[in-house]
């Protein structure tokens, strides 16, 4: 198993430290920033979810420079990705901080482009990922961090942006879900 892989598995080997963390009666006190407050484990947590979220870059960096993409890779680089975010997503609506409704259209659009991907692949198409659909998942890594992160970074600004950027990754996913279900039409439309 290449470099790439090895930062890829780590990064899935990592949600369950993640969901322990944000889910488990742990009381470890709380950060208190004026009027906010944020667990430690949720800080904690918010931490690994963002030091994970980035290694999907280095991960990326790493493959295409020393030329070591890879089958594994292929699958499991975006697999990592979805199961990072959706255990986040769920758990931030356990945690009542991510309303459900928007969650399950996240969450749905993943599901119904892996299937289309699966379609796809199965006529021997591979395909990559578009700039609106990395776009997209910066979106949802952003939201997500911001919501773990109980919006501390904009409490003094009396801005919500953690409810914002949910909205924007909301957007994106469903804008980027119809544009991928629009380009591959064919696949549907030639279909027996």
């Amino acid at each position: 198993m290449n470099l790439p892989n090895k930062i890829t598995v780590s990064r899935i080997i990592l949600i369950p430290v993640f969901l322990i963390l944000m889910l488990a009666p742990l009381d470890f006190g709380q950060l208190v920033i004026g009027e906010a407050s944020i667990p430690y484990t949720h800080l904690i947590g918010a931490i690994i979810f963002i030091i994970a979220s980035i290694t999907d870059w280095v991960d990326g960096y790493y493959a295409r420079k020393y030329n070591l993409v890879t089958n594994l890779g292929k699958f499991l680089d975006p697999l990592a990705d979805k199961l990072l975010v959706s255990a986040a997503l769920i758990a931030l609506v356990e945690l009542q901080l991510a309303p459900a409704w928007i969650v399950i259209v996240i969450i749905s659009r993943e599901f119904a482009v892996t299937g289309l991907r699966l379609i796809l692949a199965g006529e021997g198409e591979v395909v990559a990922a578009n700039m609106l659909g990395k776009i997209k998942t910066w979106a949802q890594i952003i939201a997500v961090s911001a919501l773990l992160l109980h919006n501390i970074p904009f409490v003094f600004l009396s801005i919500p942006f953690d409810i914002i950027s949910l909205w924007v990754a909301m957007i994106f996913t469903v804008v980027s879900g119809w544009d991928y279900f629009y380009k591959n039409r064919s696949a549907f439309l030639h279909s027996k």
